[in-house]
């Protein structure tokens, strides 16, 4: 490019030409020499002095000006004038107006058209860097194809015709290598604007990718008819999509797969043979856990109090298939539910179950003081804990089999003992680690809840009455959270209480109208109303 000795016509075309090349506008590339031509025009006229060179956008006609602001106080006569002597040339100047003044058209010298000629190559760098962010930012999220450049320690550097891309290493399939001038397709995952120009970040692993080839292969989904809830891959190895439809009349499951699975086959056959198992939404946690673990056959999903699934029970011979190969099954239902899913098989449930009334057997035979058969009776209809033979009605005890009146009286008495003086414990060592009396007067917490709450961490540390009523429920009984993706359980304070969402929040309820953060008609309306903050939490 030499623009040191061209006329006025061969500036337009040369700014035309390079305006074509760089698909950029030609108005930018007249700006740029502009700009290279006004910088030497300084280093001829002085760097001090403020000239300017324009170029005519239609005949090329180069105009060169020094300019002067008019001020009241002048500083500096290089570039300010004051405004009696801009009165002299412009009558009608006021402060702040600049005032030009035409100069001779000058020669460059070899160094000044070298320094103007990298000048404009900087500008039209710029531009064109520009220009390549603004087209490419809006297209982040979408599916584009290019044609390998070359590689460079794994990652692939892509051409997109207007631009250059990058594929991290990281963000290819598996080990997929491609060679010089292949083409590729990948989802734009990233446009970021940096100081070397625009850097635009390609992936074939990332889980929008699928969801865009099944877009672009699915008619009912590119038109919203059916949704991709929710996406699970190890790539190039397997895969789970989760999705719905709007319509009832409408299969997802088999508008995805096609006709003899030729829609799902396409996405495949792109994803270097990626295995896909395609899951029909359900809004059922349980549900959607037998769904998810798919081909596996579940016998049952145990879940907690709050409804949230803790456990799967597959049957024995279902347990390698249920994992999978490296776990990769159970790993992919989880990322796809969001739950953190426990496998175990039916035998392990029984021996779990088996060990669990053991253990209370054992702890029954030491507090009430009866033999191994008769505390195993209890434990079987129920009465698995001295606190529920402490408060039972002794008819219900009276209804067991081989329990007499006298039977009945000493399991409750003794239970009641025991109960008192663990009580006792409790309320002491509770006191020591600095339980107030306004919690232990509230009346509605037991000595395990009270000695619980101030066993604490020391930030969740609860000792009065007040620390307990800025208490949420949740923060009580505990919360499913989703985190990045994945549902986790939160514990709560009094989780090992046994406590409802409702008791939690009568707790918190009367906690605050006794502190008088509230009044009786608001605590009324609490206790009727659900609480819209107890919502599930969704974070990162």
């Amino acid at each position: 490019m030499n623009i040191t000795g061209a006329n006025k016509l061969e500036l337009l075309q040369i700014a035309e030409s390079v305006a074509q090349e760089k698909m950029i506008e030609r108005s930018l590339v007249i700006e740029a020499i502009e700009e290279s031509l006004g910088k030497a025009a300084r280093m001829k006229y002085g760097i001090e002095r403020d000239v300017r060179v324009s170029v005519d956008h239609e005949t090329g006609q180069q105009t060169v000006t020094r300019v002067h602001t008019v001020v009241e106080d002048v500083e500096d006569s290089n570039t300010q004038i004051s405004l009696d002597e801009a009165l002299m040339k412009n009558p009608s100047a006021e402060i702040g107006d600049e005032i030009s003044e035409e100069l001779e058209p000058f020669g460059m010298g070899r160094i000044v058209a070298q320094s103007s000629k990298q000048i404009l190559l900087q500008k039209v760098r710029e531009a064109e860097r520009e220009r390549q962010y603004e087209e490419f930012k809006d297209r982040v999220g979408t599916v584009i194809v290019g044609t390998v450049k070359r590689e460079e320690y794994g990652h692939v550097i892509v051409d997109l015709t207007r631009g250059e891309a990058i594929l991290r290493r990281d963000q290819k399939i598996g080990r997929e290598n491609y060679a010089n001038g292949e083409r590729v397709r990948a989802y734009i995952s990233d446009v970021r604007k940096e100081t070397r120009g625009p850097q635009i970040f390609l992936s074939r692993s990332a889980n929008e990718f699928m969801v865009e080839l099944f877009r672009n292969e699915v008619p009912e989904i590119y038109e919203g008819t059916i949704e991709i809830r929710s996406v699970a891959r190890d790539p190039g190895s397997r895969a789970k999509i989760a999705v719905a439809s709007y319509d009832a009349s409408i299969d997802p499951v088999g508008a995805c797969v096609g006709m003899r699975g030729s829609r799902v086959q396409s996405v495949v056959n792109e994803l270097q043979g990626e295995r896909i198992d395609v899951i029909p939404w359900t809004d059922d946690p349980v549900d959607f856990i037998v769904k998810a673990l798919q081909p596996a056959t579940v016998y049952k999903v145990l879940v907690d109090e709050a409804g949230v699934p803790e456990q799967v029970v597959v049957p024995d011979d279902q347990l390698s298939l249920a994992i999978g190969r490296r776990g990769q099954n159970v790993r992919l239902a989880c990322q796809l539910t969001g739950f953190d899913i426990s496998i175990i098989t039916e035998s392990k449930e029984m021996e779990d179950r088996q060990a669990e009334d053991n253990r209370l057997t054992a702890k029954l035979m030491e507090a009430i003081k009866v033999d191994e058969l008769t505390a195993r009776r209890l434990v079987e209809e129920g009465f698995d804990h001295p606190d529920i033979l402490a408060v039972c009605d002794l008819d219900e005890l009276r209804m067991l089999d081989g329990v007499d009146d006298a039977d009945a009286e000493t399991f409750q008495k003794h239970a009641q003992k025991f109960v008192e003086e663990r009580d006792e414990k409790f309320m002491a060592e509770a006191r020591e680690l600095g339980l107030q009396e306004d919690l232990v007067d509230f009346g509605y917490l037991s000595p395990k809840m009270l000695l619980t709450l101030v066993r604490a961490e020391d930030e969740k540390k609860v000792t009065g009455l007040g620390e307990f009523a800025a208490c949420d429920m949740y923060e009580l009984i505990g919360e499913s959270v989703v985190r990045n993706g994945r549902r986790t359980w939160e514990s709560g304070l009094l989780e090992d209480c046994d406590l409802t969402l409702e008791e939690a929040r009568q707790l918190v309820v009367r906690a605050r109208l006794a502190m008088g953060y509230i009044d009786a008609e608001e605590a009324e309306k609490m206790l009727a109303e659900p609480d819209e903050s107890t919502a599930e939490v969704e974070e990162g």
